[in-house]
């Protein structure tokens, strides 16, 4: 793995304290979205109007550019692949859901319907939380969540806290089915992405590279590569407590990047393994992540010491 040279201060960066002279600002515009500004300048939006699924786009990283894919919200950006559809920018989901597909957008999908804005509060960091149910085709309830989002930042880097309890109906069981398609999901620009052969690369905690981070476990995986003429990076962090830690990756060469704890069969690759969880009625599932979008590379970044201190967060 190549290491790039940074200035001091960017490669401290990662594992530094945020920083208290920054200032979020969240307003909620005409259409129930929440523009999140950092310093007056647009760092990101939580859109609740676009696709089957609330998602934030676009991001705008340390270097000033977007960090995540602008397809399908944005048609317009030369070079870029317009694949996937359904793998929008930044989001939660899961391929089956009580045999409902949440994840892929095609026809008979479920879609996750955003209910209320529990708390929306700007200061040194940003809070967004939020209550949504995941409604079948047919109607149905299959599920809630509620979910916060905490937004950060420091030299050379921001951050996006998102902890999601999932929880079933009190009076009817959910499964969670045993599927690759899943759950917490970037969908990274096409000029990082490794197939792209721009320079993108992917590196875990273990210090498995490339395409053989897929259907891994591990506490963390990081993606980085050339966006306008500069290295960046972009590293999910599995804390400890979440359910089924450390998470499996179903992260490809392609530009998907996502955490999934239920897709064991597929990433074991031994069909008669089951990874499917039951929620009994009224039970609650949690899921803790923590995105760092940060200059330079995993080591660069320091992201090997950003995750010793998550996990020992409580």
């Amino acid at each position: 793995m190549t290491r790039h040279l940074l200035p001091f201060a960017v490669l401290c960066g990662a594992f530094v304290s945020p920083s208290l002279s920054a200032e979020f600002a969240l307003e909620k515009n005409e259409r129930g979205n929440i523009v999140v500004l950092l310093d007056g300048q647009p760092f990101t939006e939580y859109l609740i109007d676009t696709g089957a699924k609330p998602i934030l786009w676009p991001i705008v990283g340390p270097t000033g550019a977007e960090m995540t894919r602008a397809y399908p919200m944005r048609l317009d950006v030369p070079g870029e692949k317009q694949d996937h559809p359904h793998q929008r920018s930044f989001w939660f989901t899961h391929g089956e859901v009580n045999g409902v597909d949440f994840w892929s957008e095609i026809d008979g999908h479920g879609n996750i319907v955003h209910r209320d804005y529990l708390t929306v509060a700007s200061g040194e960091q940003g809070v967004i939380v939020t209550a949504n149910d995941w409604i079948g085709p047919d109607g149905r309830k299959h599920l809630s969540d509620e979910r916060k989002l905490v937004f950060r930042t420091g030299e050379g880097w921001r951050s996006v806290d998102f902890d999601i309890a999932l929880t079933a109906p009190a009076d009817a069981a959910v499964v969670f089915g045993d599927t690759k398609e899943g759950s917490f999901g970037v969908r990274i620009p096409t000029v990082m992405d490794l197939n792209s052969n721009l320079g993108g690369h992917i590196v875990n905690a273990e210090g498995t590279t490339d395409g053989e981070t897929w259907g891994k476990a591990s506490p963390w995986v990081d993606y980085y590569g050339p966006v306008d003429g500069q290295t960046v990076g972009i590293a999910i962090l599995n804390h400890p407590a979440s359910f089924r830690f450390p998470s499996y990756w179903h992260v490809r060469d392609y530009g998907l990047f996502a955490a999934n704890p239920f897709g064991l069969h597929h990433f074991k690759g031994i069909e008669e393994l089951e990874g499917e969880h039951t929620l009994a009625p009224g039970e609650t599932l949690s899921l803790r992540y923590r995105v760092i979008f940060h200059a330079g590379d995993a080591v660069a970044a320091g992201i090997a010491e950003a995750y010793s201190r998550y996990a020992a967060e409580e």
